[in-house]
């Protein structure tokens, strides 16, 4: 995955040949305790929805990189650079462990390669204006912005469309219920979603 700065992405991963990767309510808080630490230092969570056999995330990457330090003796901290993919590869290692320990299984718990999808890409443009029997016509659609609002959308609706719940709202693992406001959660920025025109519907 290539990362840039000021980017929006939507991060995906599903579980190996579609297995469950929550097992239970822990597994789930659990795992956005990682998303806290590992995640957070490098971007703006936008959005987020953990399912039974899938997780989305949509992030604002503010930096690529970031300087890591790590204590490996009582005298001696070692710092370096860490990149988003490191972080993220470090997340769902850790996460892996701790369920195969739980689960008392082997193998993979994650498809081997974690998706990511920049939601600004120039393919997804319309051209500003296109011919038509009439003449010239001015595309008034701005796909750049429309993108992320369907990315956004597509991510808090995933529960329904699962057929988990009636509304996207009603999924306790998912930012829906902080942008409805039943919950004031610490992971997302909505200041960041605003800036981006965003709006749960």
């Amino acid at each position: 995955m290539q990362f840039e700065s000021g980017h929006l992405y939507h991060i995906y991963n599903r579980g190996n040949n579609s297995q469950k990767i929550f097992f239970n309510r822990e597994n789930y808080l659990f795992f956005l305790g990682k998303i806290k630490k590992h995640i957070l230092p490098h971007a703006d969570i936008i959005a987020w929805c953990l399912m039974p056999t899938h997780f989305h995330l949509m992030i604002h990457v503010n930096q690529v990189h970031i300087e890591n330090s790590e204590q490996v003796t009582l005298s001696h901290l070692l710092t370096r650079k860490r990149s988003l993919n490191d972080s993220i590869a470090i997340l769902l290692r850790s996460y892996t462990r701790a369920i195969q320990k739980q689960e008392n299984k082997t193998g993979s718990l994650f498809q081997n390669r974690t998706k990511a999808t920049c939601l600004k890409q120039i393919d997804k443009i319309a051209p500003a204006w296109f011919q038509s029997n009439y003449g010239a016509i001015i595309n008034t659609s701005f796909p750049e912005r429309e993108y992320p609002q369907v990315c956004f959308n597509y991510i808090h609706g995933n529960p329904v469309k699962d057929g988990l719940t009636r509304k996207s709202s009603d999924w306790e693992f998912s930012s829906a219920r902080d942008y409805s406001g039943l919950r004031s959660g610490k992971i997302i920025n909505k200041e960041r979603a605003n800036k981006f025109g965003l709006v749960y519907q």
